[in-house]
């Protein structure tokens, strides 16, 4: 699927982005070079099948039926306190679990295409503001040295410090921002310089929670849970999927329901509770 087309798609919003960011990839949306860990790291997934490749160079793919984005990375880190879940190759690897080989800003420009919907980054001034936007949800697939397919949600692999525990909340599409340099005139993406998907509020972050997570070192509240990841340098691959909202479920006015139940001479069986809306089953990309 061509990059611009999908872009154009997006409605007037992305228009806007395509003029911001302009029509070629620059200099530093170049691929990044294959990294250079242990043999296993070599092994890669085989492109999704039936989906095309979003940016020529790029390991991103777009899934227009299923209204998700696959994105392809490696794991970096498996000990240590986060910043971020994931971030771009070759920039905040020491504090994030993957690096992905693609640009936040075309995860942006994927994320609007199937349908998401940005909000707006955590604010701290004049008090703090939590990250808004769609809800998206994150599975991470991988195969292990025997050939075994996996898959998980992502938050399984991020611990809460203090619980000791997964973490337990979703991220949101806060949508970054961009900066335009007043020299030249050029546009650039704040994620991009590593903030993609991030478990501390970050004010440039394309993905964050929509809690309270300080940034600073003594304050940080999630490390890797380094029993579930698997080893540094394996080949992963992410699909992120906007989760759509939940009806409103809307009661009769009290005419219309003292209407429905016409006393017939009958004993009136009890009300049922409403039993709580099962999760939605989240369905995962193939590997090959």
């Amino acid at each position: 699927m061509n990059f611009l087309l999908a872009l154009a798609r997006c409605g007037l919003a992305t228009i806007l982005i395509l003029l911001l960011f302009g029509t070629t990839l620059r200099a530093d949306d170049t691929p990044a070079e294959k990294p250079a860990e242990d043999p296993f790291a070599k092994q890669r997934f085989n492109p999704p099948v039936g989906l095309n490749r979003f940016v020529k160079g790029r390991d991103i793919w777009l899934d227009g039926k299923r209204k998700r984005v696959v994105i392809d990375g490696v794991i970096c880190l498996r000990e240590g306190q986060l910043e971020m879940f994931a971030c771009l190759r070759h920039t905040k690897e020491h504090e994030s679990v993957i690096a992905v080989n693609c640009t936040a800003k075309q995860a942006h420009a994927g994320l609007l295409y199937v349908g998401a919907i940005s909000g707006h980054p955590a604010s701290f001034e004049p008090e703090y503001s939590p990250a808004t936007g769609t809800i998206i949800d994150i599975v991470i697939l991988w195969i292990d040295k025997e050939g075994k397919k996996h898959n998980t949600k992502a938050q399984n692999w991020v611990r809460n410090i203090k619980t000791r525990k997964a973490m337990k909340y979703d991220w949101v599409f806060a949508g970054s921002g961009v900066w335009v340099d007043p020299e030249n005139g050029d546009v650039f993406y704040h994620a991009d310089s590593g903030d993609f998907i991030c478990v501390s509020n970050f004010p440039s972050a394309t993905l964050d929670l929509p809690v309270e997570s300080p940034q600073a070192n003594s304050r940080l509240r999630y490390d890797a849970y380094t029993k579930n990841i698997p080893a540094k340098g394996t080949p992963i691959r992410m699909v992120l999927t906007p989760r759509r909202p939940q009806p409103t479920k809307t009661k009769p006015a009290t005419g219309d329901a003292d209407n429905a139940k016409k006393d017939d001479g009958k004993e009136q069986p009890a009300e049922k509770k409403s039993e709580a809306t099962p999760p939605i089953e989240k369905k995962t990309v193939g590997t090959s």
